[in-house]
């Protein structure tokens, strides 16, 4: 896990542009930091790297890394580099390191861009290949690690964070209002339905994306990896569950793989303590876990965290969130971390976790990030499920299951109709909930409608690829990466591995959801190995908060805060969010709309600083 950045063009940055923007990667890798520059033909490059030490902690694995003519700069980690070494040991290649760096450079050598296909990890690279006088970039199958880039009239900057790209570049990128309108107004999911971002002229490279610049800074893009739901209707329940049980087993054995220690994140939800379970039931690993305790009580997973810590006998730190005046700073740290708005309330907590773990000594937290989208996590899932199966002899008992142990843990009222999609499967108003009121507090007017990419024909596997791709674990990911590297530790996830996704994917939707469980497979997959009060948990609470444990609305100190003079006021309609904060009681939706406001106010300020 490391900080990339760089250069292809004209106009090569200065050594003062380079040194200052490798101080600013100096979080994503403290170990060691390096850049070497290159010359070919017309073009003038640089190539910037920090490393965060995991694998082959000695020197010799540092970047740049240097090979028959190539250059590479690459952050994240091949998991399956063991294997992948041992295969070249076996064709004869002689290696000069323990490390994945190494076995990606000789990947490419034999493979060329067809390398990434043997790969199972997360990445992005940069590679200049001398032989081509070209640059190729690649991003992971489910863009774990970033990769954003800005072309100019004399080049192509690129850098896993914007700062780094500022630096190099020796000015700020001018803000994209109408993506923070998106975000105002349609809330975090809409973050990924464009090709923008929250400046003007910024791009990242797509998930399972790969690209070539040529010596004209030409950039030709194609997909080595396509998600698609592939049901095969011979599987049986029995082996589906068996299936997940060896592939999510196989996936965390290879994310285990570390030189330095590891760290838990631990939820009350089955997600996070099957992971805790795998690792210390399965593989007799020393499991440390980290865990957010919130005193209320929509969120408090305590007695769930408390089962799974007693039966694996793991060691558990919690940090007990309360509110007051330090969450404000830490917010804005943050924002001003992630150049940008913190996507949701759930994002700041986690920074708090991520701040304990890395004072344990800690360099890499596992997770349970999309769990949820590959075997059923929400809500409206189980209502997608009931029109799938509609025509299916069973259905009633299905119906039937929903409403007599579903239903009471429902609160949204669409979701309490368990024929909502029936007549008309399109319907989303659930995702942009409210947004026709957030439109009505501003001064000028934003209406983007939803839209949804065609990933298959099943209501339900579609919409759980968009919440994979586009509206949730992308958004997740992203907060995760920056959360982590503020605090210079690694995240990894698990159920993003892509046989386990390729196998959760040929299962015929019938099977995810039975008894009136979701995610029913995994949770019978993990039958034996989880205990029984988490795995057999109905409630959902999700990792989350409430803006009420930051911001108190009775305190004058808080009110003003919001209320100070501020560029947002240019947009919004003061005495209308006075109106609102001053209300006694308001919705879920409210309360993320003004989490979003709060932090879209900071973001403003200080990029007017």
């Amino acid at each position: 896990m490391c900080g990339i950045a760089g250069y292809i063009g004209k106009n090569r940055p200065g050594e003062s542009q380079i040194r200052g923007a490798l101080s600013k990667m100096a979080n994503r890798g403290p170990d060691a930091a390096n850049y070497e520059l290159v010359e070919q033909g017309n073009l003038q490059m640089a190539f910037l790297h920090s490393r965060l030490s995991i694998i082959d902690l000695d020197e010799r694995s540092n970047q740049p890394f240097l090979r028959r003519g190539c250059t590479l700069v690459f952050n994240g980690e091949i998991y399956n580099y063991v294997e992948l070494r041992r295969q070249l040991l076996a064709d004869g290649m002689q290696l000069t390191t323990d490390g994945d760096t190494e076995v990606l450079m000789e990947y490419y050598l034999k493979y060329g861009e067809d390398c990434v296909k043997y790969f199972e990890g997360m990445w992005s690279f940069v590679l200049h290949d001398s032989t081509r006088n070209a640059v190729f970039l690649s991003r992971d199958r489910f863009a774990e690690k970033p990769l954003y880039y800005f072309q100019s009239s004399h080049g192509f900057y690129f850098g896993s964070e914007v700062k780094f790209i500022e630096a190099l570049m020796g000015t700020r990128l001018p803000v994209n209002e109408n993506h923070l309108m998106r975000y105002m107004i349609n809330g975090h999911k809409s973050l990924y339905k464009t090709k923008e971002h929250f400046f003007t002229g910024l791009r990242e490279l797509d998930f399972a994306e790969r690209a070539w610049i040529s010596e004209d800074l030409t950039i030709t893009k194609s997909k080595f990896w396509t998600p698609r739901f592939a049901p095969k209707h011979a599987i049986t329940e029995g082996e589906a569950i068996e299936g997940i049980r060896h592939h999510l087993t196989e996936s965390l054995k290879l994310r285990l793989r570390s030189d330095v220690p590891l760290s838990f994140c631990l939820s009350g939800g089955v997600d996070s303590a099957s992971l805790v379970s795998i690792a210390s039931k399965v593989f007799n690993a020393q499991v440390n876990t980290f865990s957010i305790i919130d005193s209320d009580h929509r969120y408090d997973e305590y007695e769930n965290i408390k089962a799974t810590i007693e039966d694996t006998g793991c060691q558990s730190t919690r940090i007990v969130l309360e509110p007051g005046d330090h969450h404000i700073s830490r917010l804005e740290k943050l924002v001003d971390y992630h150049d940008a708005p913190i996507a949701t309330i759930s994002y700041f907590i986690h920074s708090m976790l991520s701040e304990s773990i890395a004072s344990k000594g800690y360099k890499i937290s596992i997770s349970g990030t999309a769990a949820d989208e590959m075997f059923t996590g929400y809500y409206d899932h189980f209502i997608m499920h009931l029109y799938e199966i509609k025509g299916d002899p069973e259905f009633g008992a299905y119906k039937n299951d929903w409403e007599n142990e579903v239903l009471k843990f429902v609160r949204h009222p669409d979701f309490k109709k368990w024929d909502y999609f029936f007549d008309n499967p399109a319907k989303r108003d659930h995702v942009y909930l409210n947004n026709h009121e957030f439109r009505g507090m501003l001064k000028k007017d934003f209406n983007e409608p939803f839209t949804e990419t065609n990933y298959s024909d099943s209501l339900l596997r579609n919409r759980m690829m968009n919440e994979m791709f586009h509206e949730v674990v992308r958004v997740i990911l992203h907060e995760d990466d920056l959360n982590s590297m503020f605090y210079s530790i690694e995240n990894r996830s698990p159920f993003l591995d892509t046989s386990l996704f390729e196998f959760a994917y040929s299962i015929p939707t019938k099977h995810l959801i039975r008894n009136g469980y979701n995610k029913y497979l995994l949770r019978e997959s993990m039958k034996g190995i989880l205990n029984d009060k988490v795995r057999l948990s109905r409630e959902k609470k999700g990792f989350n908060a409430s803006i009420n444990s930051i911001f108190d609305f009775k305190n004058p100190a808080h009110r003003d805060y919001f209320l100070s003079d501020s560029p947002i006021f240019d947009w919004f309609e003061k005495d209308k969010i006075a109106a609102l904060i001053s209300q006694k009681q308001f919705s879920n939706s409210f309360k993320k709309f003004l989490f979003d406001f709060v932090c879209t106010k900071i973001f403003l300020e200080q990029r007017n600083q």
